[in-house]
């Protein structure tokens, strides 16, 4: 197949260029530096791919969308998903959303989940497309586009929320990674990484996350409403209190407790070795 990717020199683009040009198909990109331009990708490829900022996606599917055929295929790589897909459903295409569950410095797919949304698209053209990413080693999840949207809420709205929070936490205590260094203890250090790694990166990016996905709001307000529940007992001193509250979420967590014990040992052993 030809695949063409809009906003291919991107980094995203780039690494899902290089996923179809390993699994032999004939690859087009068009970005800002490009001659090739976003309606020739539109009138020349079997799949087209739209990598572009989230704030930027809607409007771009929308601009190719009525080039497109009932033969093509038509995708996006938005961390969003209802409002890309009911764009190119505006299409006569084939629409199948993507979202990859990793970054761009991903070394492959191996061990790497990718969230597909297919809205309108035959069983066999879905396979064929999610098998290019499945022989690469990658775990896919198909689900629809409001599910996407309301999970991500909580992997992504959430968790991006509370680690910038503990950063502002810190810069406002005017306390820096540095100062606390020696007094480290593995967890920390993996909680300081996050932050770091989420800090080294464009803020645009997590604007985007938190402010167009319409279901973030109200994950958000459960998240301060939890924190003020917290807040109160800890200012309170009332241990009962507290013992209510942590078990209560422990009980809600279940059997993934202990899963997840195991599992940062491991992360801390290694840590401990280096």
């Amino acid at each position: 197949m030809k695949v063409g990717i809009i906003g291919g020199t991107g980094k995203m683009g780039t690494f899902f260029g290089n996923v179809f040009s390993r699994a032999g198909h004939d690859v087009m990109v068009s970005g800002r530096s490009t001659k090739t331009r976003d309606v020739d990708i539109a009138n020349q490829c079997d799949i087209v791919m739209v990598s572009v900022p989230i704030r930027e996606t809607v409007r771009v599917i929308r601009q190719v969308a009525p080039l497109l055929s009932e033969e093509q295929v038509f995708c996006d790589l938005t961390s969003l998903k209802a409002a890309p897909v009911r764009a190119m459903l505006e299409s006569r295409a084939r629409v199948v959303g993507l979202h990859p569950m990793f970054g761009p410095s991903a070394e492959s797919l191996h061990r790497q989940t990718i969230i597909a949304t297919p809205a309108r698209c035959d069983e066999e053209t879905l396979g064929n497309l999610l098998e290019i990413f499945r022989s690469q080693g990658a775990r896919v999840t198909i689900t629809t586009p409001e599910e996407h949207d309301r999970m991500m809420a909580v992997v992504q709205g959430l968790t991006h929320y509370v680690t910038l929070g503990m950063a502002g936490t810190m810069r406002r205590l005017g306390m820096s990674p540095e100062d606390t260094m020696a007094f480290m203890s593995p967890i920390y250090q993996i909680e300081m990484c996050l932050v770091g790694r989420l800090l080294s990166q464009d803020p645009d990016l997590y604007a985007d996350i938190l402010m167009l996905n319409p279901e973030v709001p109200a994950v958000l307000s459960a998240c301060n409403e939890s924190f003020a529940d917290l807040h109160g007992i800890v200012t309170k001193g009332d241990a009962d209190e507290f013992r209510r509250f942590f078990l209560e979420n422990s009980r809600h967590f279940g059997d993934y407790c202990a899963r997840a014990a195991g599992e940062s040992d491991m992360l801390i052993s290694a840590m401990v070795r280096r």
